[in-house]
């Protein structure tokens, strides 16, 4: 998961709203999104990291949302254990003893984004924070591959777009979807001059700094919305892409708390 833009209490009818693209190559063998059940006997909706096991964004039936998102470094150490775990563990752990532990071994994974959501608001950890563990209330918020809210240009744009889109919203879910789906579909490049350096050079930071980014062998992979609306109505619509941006598959599911 490469782009997160969440909003929380932004929207009478939507106290929560989040919208994600993953990007990942496209050889890595993928499940789509579905109901399964992890190790420890959490009944999730979610895709599947098949190469490593996890997943990198998921969904309990009460309504909480977890994702992880890498840190992007030039020379990354290989962590002990796949980031894939945490959204899982964000959902099954409580959180100061999860993030006491991830604050007690910081390598023990690769650099990441961990993000847990609510009705009401949420927490954020990361192993690359100098003050790890913040708390989130109202507002708009987004995420890329450095810290939350760092400000580059694909999360600016994709963040102002979801934001006007989320406040404007009338109270049908479906459409709030529709109109959702194209803004993560941007592949307008930065301009070179505003383009951050991680160490991956100019040309990988032009190929990345597109919200939705196109490529035959990388690129974006799945795009998601959730919303959960005030009557504790969930509904999550999964759009798959293949190589070259090829639309594949679109799924949707809607549940009540």
């Amino acid at each position: 998961m490469c782009l997160i833009t969440f909003a929380i209490g932004q929207n009478p009818r939507f106290p929560l709203v989040v919208a994600a693209n993953r990007d990942e190559f496209f050889h890595r063998p993928t499940a789509t999104m579905d109901w399964w059940q992890t190790d420890s006997g959490q009944h999730i909706l979610a895709g599947r990291d098949l190469a490593s096991g996890g997943t990198w964004l998921a969904v309990a039936p009460d309504g909480r949302v977890t994702a992880v998102t890498n840190v992007r470094e030039g020379s990354p150490e290989t962590g002990r254990y796949s980031r894939g775990e945490l959204p899982i563990r964000a959902l099954a752990e409580p959180e100061g003893k999860l993030q006491a532990g991830l604050a007690a071994d910081t390598e023990r994974y690769s650099g990441f984004n961990l993000v847990a959501l609510a009705e009401h608001g949420g927490w954020y950890f990361s192993n690359r924070d100098a003050h790890p563990g913040r708390q989130l209330f109202r507002g708009h918020y987004g995420l890329s591959n450095h810290l939350l809210q760092t400000p580059w240009p694909k999360l600016l744009r994709l963040r102002s777009a979801f934001a006007h889109a989320v406040e404007q919203a009338n109270p049908d879910t479906n459409a709030l979807h529709t109109r959702l789906l194209p803004l993560l579909q941007d592949t307008s490049p930065a301009p070179d001059r505003m383009l951050p350096d991680t160490g991956v050079g100019l040309e990988t930071e032009r190929f990345l700094s597109s919200p939705f980014v196109v490529g035959e062998n990388y690129g974006t992979r799945a795009t998601t919305i959730i919303t959960q609306d005030i009557d504790g109505q969930l509904t999550v619509t999964e759009q798959s892409w293949g190589p070259g941006g090829k639309m594949l598959e679109k799924r949707q599911f809607s549940w009540q708390r």
